[in-house]
């Protein structure tokens, strides 16, 4: 059963994406709020901390950061690598949906402080986004709403094309880029 992490700040048509992935056969992992709106939407989902084994912990600053995820997106497509995932109780993840923090939006607010600035940095969501567009011959990577429903239609018609996932990856990357060019100047102003 393939297997997709969902992580989004920006939660505009992830029920329905979500929906379509499991109408589809696909089992969800998810973080925080994120599973939180699936659960109430009947979903079926598990929590990235029942997954991991792992709590969320730091009050939420440290929640997807963990080898049975990164190990899941990163693993190559061999025996061997799937394997070792097993072993340890893992298994590939498949795809990823996920969105950052809004960064920009809290350092453009009037009388916004360095530390509002600094908690809306994300982390999690960056290397999410990295690893999953690094091994893009595997994973699909999803960082923007707007495809949601480009890659349902792929999924339905067979699968996700290695030119999708290779499109979608390196829009991950500019995404990234962005988001860390946005915070370097910031910081470097503030």
């Amino acid at each position: 059963m393939p297997k997709a992490i969902l992580s989004v700040h920006d939660k505009t048509g992830i029920v329905e994406f979500a929906r379509g992935l499991t109408d589809l056969g696909w089992s969800l992992l998810a973080s925080g709020g994120t599973a939180k709106l699936l659960r109430e939407n009947d979903l079926p989902v598990t929590e990235v901390a029942d997954y991991t084994k792992s709590p969320e912990i730091l009050g939420g600053r440290v929640k997807t950061l963990h080898p049975a995820i990164h190990g899941g997106l990163l693993a190559r497509p061999t025996e061997a690598d799937h394997q070792e995932l097993l072993a340890l109780g893992w298994d590939y993840i498949d795809l990823v949906a996920v969105n950052l923090y809004p960064f920009e939006a809290t350092a453009a607010k009037p009388g916004v402080t360095y530390a509002e600035i600094i908690e809306n940095i994300d982390i999690g969501g960056v290397t999410l986004i990295r690893a999953a567009a690094k091994n893009h011959e595997r994973v699909t990577i999803v960082c923007d709403p707007a495809d949601y429903s480009e890659v349902l239609a792929a999924l339905r018609a067979g699968g996700v094309p290695v030119w999708l996932r290779k499109r979608l990856a390196v829009k991950g990357f500019q995404v990234t880029a962005h988001y860390d060019t946005a915070i370097s100047e910031c910081l470097s102003a503030f």
